[in-house]
Order: structure tokens, then sequence, then C-alpha cells
């Protein structure tokens, strides 16, 4: 069940209903909002004393949670929760877009990238420095090179860095050099490194497994909640059908279903969705027009050449363009980007 207290209520007001929930024999996880804090009381509460928890001091309703998922529930959070990324906000009004490389080749060539999309009006800059590829004989990134890279050009540019984490190990170096963690497709069930990044102060971008569920990709998310981060964007990056006119498919039903479900922000990413260049616009479109709060889009200056995924790269000026179309497809569904 989720206790809500009352915008009003002091902090021994919410200690105490914290220690009632516990001493019920359940798990209290406190989650604090913007505007009123939440209990979330985790157990089997058939065998639980609950009676006249409604009139406790601070108490303004309990909200009982049918969902496996409890704390990523719509339930637990009655608004949306926000992330900030520079000054923006995934999850309110403003669609809000994070582009880069798939993955860091070098200084140069990765300055040239953030400027123009910055320019073109991104919010962040996405860049692989570890590559996890089906291949061991292909690309693998820069790895701690590529970090430093990413850090160096986001702190010159101003933008903030989003960048792939593969292992529990790894978190606290690419939390020194990354403002936003991601977690890939391959380790959305990476329950270890999950519950560490439930324990960092960062926003963590999880992207959906390619073959799971969405129950199963809020409970990845859960996880990450639970341990104590509730700074969660939820990605939907393409599924695995039995399509081949697509490297993927990109379920925005997903995005409209999550948005119904969930409090956290929801995002789309239509160059691995779909892996074709000419369809990154037309999926990016219909991300917005169908309630995504915001878009991850790979740039290169010359796909042709670039070291990972170039087939489904916008150029900078491709990225420009598709910017410049998005707010018209943002203004007819009351929003903007």
């Amino acid at each position: 069940m989720i206790i809500v207290m009352d915008p009003s209520a002091e902090e021994e007001d919410i200690q105490h209903m914290v220690d009632k929930v516990e001493r019920a024999g359940l798990e209290a996880i406190l989650l604090r909002g913007e505007k009123r804090n939440v209990i979330a009381a985790i157990g089997d509460e058939r065998d639980a004393v609950t009676e006249g928890w409604t009139a406790v001091r601070g108490v303004e309703r309990i909200i009982p949670i049918l969902h496996p998922y409890k704390l990523a529930s719509r339930e637990a959070s009655p608004g949306s929760t926000p992330v900030r990324l520079n000054g923006a906000v995934l999850g309110e009004t403003k669609v809000q877009v994070i582009a880069g490389p798939c993955a860091v080749e070098d200084l140069d060539t990765t300055l040239d990238i953030a400027q123009a999309v910055k320019a073109a009006g991104a919010v962040a800059l996405r860049g692989g420095a570890y590559k996890p590829r089906t291949s061991p004989h292909s690309f693998q990134g820069l790895q701690e090179e590529g970090l430093k890279i990413l850090s160096e050009v986001g702190r010159h540019v101003g933008l903030k860095v989003v960048t792939e984490v593969l292992t529990p190990e790894q978190v606290e170096l690419v939390a020194e050099h990354a403002d936003v963690l991601q977690v890939g497709a391959r380790n959305m069930q990476n329950f270890m490194l999950l519950r560490a990044l439930g324990q960092i102060g960062k926003p963590v971008l999880l992207k959906r497994g390619i073959s799971a569920t969405v129950e199963e990709f809020l409970l990845a998310a859960e996880y990450i909640l639970k341990w104590g981060n509730n700074q969660v964007i939820l990605c939907c990056r393409g599924i695995r059908t039995f399509e081949d006119h697509t490297r993927f498919t990109l379920s925005l039903s997903s995005v409209a279903y999550l948005k119904e479900v969930t409090h956290l922000p929801v995002i789309a990413d239509p160059s691995h969705g779909t892996g074709r260049r000419s369809l990154v616009g037309p999926m990016s479109k219909a991300a917005v027009a169908c309630g995504a709060d915001g878009l991850i889009i790979e740039v290169h200056p010359d796909p042709e050449r670039a070291a990972v995924d170039g087939q489904q790269t916008l150029t900078c000026d491709g990225f420009a363009r598709l910017m410049k179309e998005l707010g018209p497809v943002a203004e007819a569904v009351g929003r903007e980007v």
C-alpha cells in the first residue's frame, strides 16, 4: 500500500507513520517528493494490523497497490516525478532531447558533435565509452579514455553527459564523469547493477530489454527505486519481434501505456528502435505525438565513418532539421521542444 502524507505533515508525523508500518511487520520506504511525501508499505498486508491508520495525524489517504511494481506505479506518486538535466526537466511539458554519437571515437569528433547538437536544442550529450557488443571482435569502446573525453567535452560545451555503465564495479568510476548513468537493454535485469545504481545520487536512464515485458521493465526500475534513487528515466528502445524490416520494433503503444501506469518520465530511442536512418525522423515525431517526455538520438558528422551503428545515425544537419520539425508535432499535443 501507499500512505500519502498531507503536505502540512511535520517530520515527526512522517517518522511516526514509518514506525507504525515497521511495527506492523512491513517494510517502510519513504519517498520524498517536491509537493508531498509518501510511504510505501511493502510486504504481506494480510497479516498486518492497519486498522485506524487513516486517522493518524499527517496521513492524507491510503492507497492499495495491486501492481507488483509498487514504487514505480502512478499510485506511489500522484503526479509525475521530474528528472532535471542541465536546467531542463524531463517529465514536464517540454520534450527534451538527448543526442550524440553511439560511441566516443576521439576528442575532436565528440566536441564537434556536442557543439552541433547543443546548437540544435539538445539538453544532454549521449556517447558510449563502454560498448557491450554481440561480437567480441567488434569495437568495445574507448572505455575510461572515452569517459574522460565525454566529461571534458560536456563541461566545455555546457551539456550534461549520458553514458552506459556495465557492471556494479564501474558505477563509481562512471559516476565521476557522467551526469546520467545508462543501463543498456542487455543489462536491464542485472539486479546487482540496478541495486548499486539505486544507491547513487544521480539519474539513471534504464532501457527496456529486447525481450522484456512492460511489467518486467517496471520491476527493473523498482530495484533502483527500492534502493533509494527515484531519479529513473524509462527508455523504450525497441523490442525483438518476428519483423525483419527494422532492427527492432519500436513499440510506441508501450510509451503511451507507461505514461498511464507510472510516474517516471518515459523517453524513446528511435535510433536503436528502427536501425534505419530514414525512419528515425518519422518515429521521433510519432513518439512525441504519443506522449514521450524525450528522445535519445544518435548523431555523427559522417555516419558512414562512424565506429558503431552508422546506418541508424543522423548527420548533424539532419538532426538540426529534425529538431525544427518536432516543434509543430509537440505543439499539436500541447507540448513544446
